[in-house]
């Protein structure tokens, strides 16, 4: 089981993404644990501040100290986290081996990031991993977050229907998926490889490698870089 607590202050962003499907499906079998915790009860004075204007001007706010170490203190209490992650662009970029490694975790914390970030003295002093979902930036880290559980969560052991499907996603071997198709064998005159029809498994192996191999020399070929 691995168990995911996600602090941010705009909690009911992340309603909807672990109410439905495969994520549904972990949470309702008890291998996924998720609990949003909003910053906003942590935030300062009458009027609950979460954020200050940056030490030497510039546009933007910042996420302060004191409420995020609060919320975090509180979180931390009777439980040790392997990982404590903050969601940033200038993170590092995840990809399918990060989600492998995190998935063998059992407790993390997410951090969502806002305005202009979070103050630098607790990425430095309290998180311990930083993380990009791409080269683009979001309003909130909270989209990104539930990205990074739909990653981990779908290779717990038990989530997926049929285990083995989350070992042959593109990705996993630095190779992009083979194509795939279904029924009918022939649709408008479309029709699909011959070999997958054999009832050969090794040669159908074989021809999916294949497949992987050009489409990922087409497509991706970066990947192939990271080969031996």
């Amino acid at each position: 089981m691995i168990h995911f607590d996600i602090i941010s202050i705009q909690p009911g962003l992340l309603e909807s993404p672990f109410q439905h499907s495969i994520l549904k499906r972990g949470i309702d079998k008890g291998l996924i644990s998720i609990h949003v915790e909003d910053l906003r009860p942590y935030g300062l004075g009458k009027h609950k501040q979460v954020d200050d204007y940056q030490y030497g001007g510039g546009a933007g706010m910042v996420m302060m100290c004191e409420p995020m170490m609060n919320c975090i203190e509180k979180l931390q209490t009777g439980k040790k986290y392997d990982e404590i992650i903050f969601l940033t662009p200038d993170g590092a970029r995840m990809d399918q081996k990060m989600a492998n490694k995190l998935s063998l975790s059992g407790n993390l914390l997410l951090i969502c990031g806002h305005y202009k970030g979070l103050d630098e003295r607790i990425r430095e002093n309290v998180v311990t991993l930083e993380i990009s979902i791409g080269d683009y930036v979001l309003s909130g880290g909270e989209l990104a977050a539930a990205v990074l559980v739909d990653s981990i969560g779908r290779l717990i052991p038990g989530v997926l229907n049929d285990e083995t499907s989350a070992l042959t996603d593109s990705f996993q071997d630095d190779l992009l998926a083979p194509p795939v198709y279904t029924r009918p064998s022939n649709f408008r005159g479309w029709t699909i490889p011959d070999i997958l029809l054999s009832g050969d498994d090794s040669k159908i192996d074989n021809w999916r490698y294949e497949q992987q191999l050009q489409r990922t020399k087409e497509r991706r070929p970066d990947l192939l870089e990271n080969e031996d």
